[in-house]
């Protein structure tokens, strides 16, 4: 029983529908019913983890989500994240998030992953980080592909929130299951080209609308294309390093 866990979600479900969001879900078939498996998510929004957590419902179960570590330090979000039992993430220690998330995994909890690490600007799929192909192999358990879509407009880096009612339709898809052999670079790269593939099928019955902030430059929007989306990232990346040092140094 999962008290906690059970009262979030109906909390969830209850601002969801007030917010008016349509859901489509496909693949919740391919969430099993028991085991360890690696939820593998894309990342375009600050909420599409809360959407990600619908499809293992069918079946009754929960994800534990590796978040940062920032977010268990908060006051109010701090005891919610331990009660719901995710896994923080130190990226200054992240030796230790990754052996609680493989201790998981084989306890058979279902772990979930975001391989861009960060929200991806361009809303295309970015490189991945190898740590759900190890941790996979490590445990011995699958890796689920999910894709969400439209998640970014709700609320995603540099817009402003969308929390009101705006009938914002999301689409997840749930791939099957990618057996955990081979050495992490392949598996990561199937991982990869899978959840390409799978975006690309999701965006087909999407109506993007011509020029939004939330639609990719290959769409016709004004998103970033995945490249200067890039270097975005390595110029915030820099300046956040630059920060910490010159805060050491004083």
């Amino acid at each position: 029983m999962e008290p906690v866990y059970r009262s979030v979600i109906g909390i969830a479900r209850v601002v969801f529908a007030f917010e008016g969001l349509k859901f489509q879900v496909e693949g919740e078939e391919n969430i099993p019913a028991t085991g360890g498996a690696v939820v593998a998510v894309n990342h375009t929004g600050y909420m599409d983890f809360t959407y990600a957590g619908l499809p293992p419902r069918r079946v009754k179960r929960y994800i534990r989500f590796m978040a940062k570590k920032e977010v268990f330090d908060n006051t109010i979000s701090g005891p919610v994240m331990r009660a719901l039992k995710h896994i923080p993430v130190d990226r200054g220690a992240g030796a230790e998030s990754y052996k609680a998330a493989v201790q998981s995994l084989r306890k058979g909890e279902l772990v979930g992953v975001y391989p861009e690490a960060t929200i991806s600007r361009s809303f295309e799929i970015k490189e991945f980080k190898s740590g759900a192909a190890r941790m996979a192999i490590e445990a011995g358990v699958p890796i689920i592909p999910t894709v969400i879509w439209g998640a970014q407009r709700v609320w995603t880096k540099g817009f402003p929130k969308r929390l009101g009612r705006t009938n914002t339709p999301i689409s997840i898809a749930v791939g099957a299951p990618i057996d955990p052999v081979g050495p992490p670079s392949e598996l990561t790269e199937k991982l990869h080209s899978t959840m390409q593939r799978m975006l690309l099928e999701l965006q087909q019955g999407y109506e993007h609308e011509p020029g939004a902030y939330w639609v990719p430059a290959r769409l016709g929007g004004s998103a970033p294309t995945l490249a200067a989306a890039n270097t975005l990232d390595a110029e915030e990346a820099a300046a956040k390093a630059a920060a910490r040092q010159a805060k050491k140094d004083n």
